[in-house]
């Protein structure tokens, strides 16, 4: 049995592990030894459809040090005019890349893909952990002498690995969204015909990417059928912008989360402030939606999902016959020959926040809801140059994630407090300045070229961040209540 020893011991090789590992190989002389079960690294992209992009713009994602993209906006399709959003090929060539290029050359990683943790999740005393290789069994023994670092609390579900919550009958023909490009593969001949229907299942971002694409494929509208049991909001992406083009939107975008906040009394209308200044989107203007995740998406993709005409609210789906689906409030009829395209998994499943420093583990979760990337790194600087675990854990805690309306004032709350936080420890602030993972730090070098207006507004963004904190938490509270009623 091979016996290994390191400083840190990482669970996963996705974007959070990815951006914790470079942090501390920048900041720190430590050894990571780096486990994880796919191929390469990132995480979930190794396993992601064929057509999926990056939500937000490239600049956004990825690891601090290594700019994702060409930072070129898009003259087409209905991300035109914004900044360009990195495919899942080219992400997952990225993290390939900065493990190649980045991380191994430093000699202080070692990195074991394939491979599956066996242990207790915390390094106590010494205690050896372990891990067995996938493909042959093979054991090494792990000696920690710092940290576990659990990266399994953020792992995202995704279609090609989750399980369907639902039933499907003998007969059903149903594909995910990584099969749907190759749906006629083995299947051509005579024998082969197109199938005359095709119903999304889910309401989440997939469902949208799976709609876009097959309308962009050719499918008429007409032949879509969508079963959304629950409608959702939607952050329009135009307000996600870096650079000077779209500077003033992106300045509203802050400023007006804090105003809709600070007088608001219920999480619904925060979301209707913003929708009427063009910073949050909906499918239909006569639902109130009840989901929110944090899916960003343009105006240009909203539209073209608009003309999918046949929206089925049958509730969550039960069980799908040749003909018919079976929901928890009705049932809806079919071709017998439809295509089902399963987008029901969850990016990433809610979860009450926990201390990120433990004894003997990490636990790395979000600071600045929706920002993985930018939570990673900040977490690895943290542990490289604050001394305790309760000195590290009043620096840095984590946020809420969504899962209706009702948690975004908890999520904003948790965004605030830990910039307040920072805003008080110098490194903190130094390592920001310079962080291109930073929005704040975009908008600030994107205000050069700023008109006076968007300055002026710029400087009230703290002040109503101030504003907005007491009624931020009250709501977060009565939210609490009604979760554990």
């Amino acid at each position: 049995m091979t016996r290994l020893e390191t400083d840190y011991l990482v669970i996963g090789a996705g974007a959070l592990a990815m951006g914790f590992v470079e942090s501390i190989l920048e900041h720190s002389d430590a050894h990571v030894t780096i486990i994880d079960r796919h191929a390469k690294p990132g995480g979930h992209w190794n396993v992601s459809y064929p057509f999926v992009t990056l939500h937000q713009p490239s600049a956004t994602y990825g690891l601090n040090s290594v700019d994702l993209g060409d930072d070129r906006i898009d003259a087409s399709g209905p991300n035109a005019g914004m900044y360009e959003l990195a495919t899942g090929t080219q992400v997952r060539d990225y993290f390939d890349r900065a493990m190649r290029e980045k991380f191994l050359p430093t000699g202080r990683v070692s990195y074991h893909p394939m491979s599956d943790y066996c242990g207790n999740g915390a390094a106590k005393d010494g205690e050896a952990h372990g891990f067995a290789s996938i493909l042959d069994g093979t054991e090494t023994t792990v000696t920690v002498r710092r940290k576990v670092v659990d990266g399994r609390a953020f792992t995202a579900s995704v279609p090609a690995t989750h399980t369907r919550k639902f039933e499907v009958a003998d007969g059903v023909r149903i594909t995910t969204p990584g099969k749907l490009p190759q749906v006629w593969v083995g299947q051509e001949g005579e024998d082969y015909a197109p199938p005359s229907r095709y119903v999304i299942l889910g309401a989440g971002k997939t469902a949208m990417d799976v709609g876009v694409w097959l309308m962009q494929m050719g499918v008429s509208p007409d032949k879509i059928g969508w079963v959304r049991p629950r409608e959702t909001w939607m952050i329009n992406r135009l307000s996600t912008q870096p650079g000077t083009k779209h500077v003033a939107h992106t300045v509203d975008w802050q400023l007006a989360q804090m105003r809709a906040a600070k007088d608001a009394t219920s999480a619904d209308e925060i979301f209707l402030a913003l929708e009427e200044r063009g910073h949050m989107l909906r499918f239909d203007r006569d639902i109130l939606p009840t989901k929110f995740v944090f899916p960003t998406i343009s105006e240009g993709e909203v539209e073209q999902l608009r003309r999918i005409e046949d929206v089925i609210r049958i509730g969550r789906l039960s069980r799908i016959e040749p003909g018919k689906m079976i929901g928890q409030d009705g049932e809806a009829e079919c071709p017998q020959d439809t295509l089902f395209v399963d987008c029901t998994a969850s990016a990433a499943s809610p979860r009450p926040p926990e201390p990120i420093w433990q004894e003997g583990r990490i636990v790395p979760q979000l600071l600045q809801v929706p920002l993985v990337s930018l939570s990673a790194t900040i977490i690895g600087f943290i542990e490289a140059q604050y001394g305790t675990d309760a000195e590290k854990n009043a620096v840095a805690v984590p946020c809420t994630i969504t899962a209706t309306p009702g948690d975004y004032p908890a999520a904003m709350m948790g965004n605030a407090m830990n910039r307040m936080l920072w805003s008080q420890q110098k490194p903190i602030q130094d390592f920001l300045a310079k962080a291109r993972l930073d929005p704040g730090t975009r908008i600030m070098a994107a205000m050069a070229g700023a008109d006076d207006a968007t300055k002026a507004a710029a400087m009230q963004i703290r002040e109503a961040t101030m504003a907005a904190v007491p009624n931020l938490q009250k709501l977060s509270l009565e939210q609490r209540a009604r979760n554990e009623a």
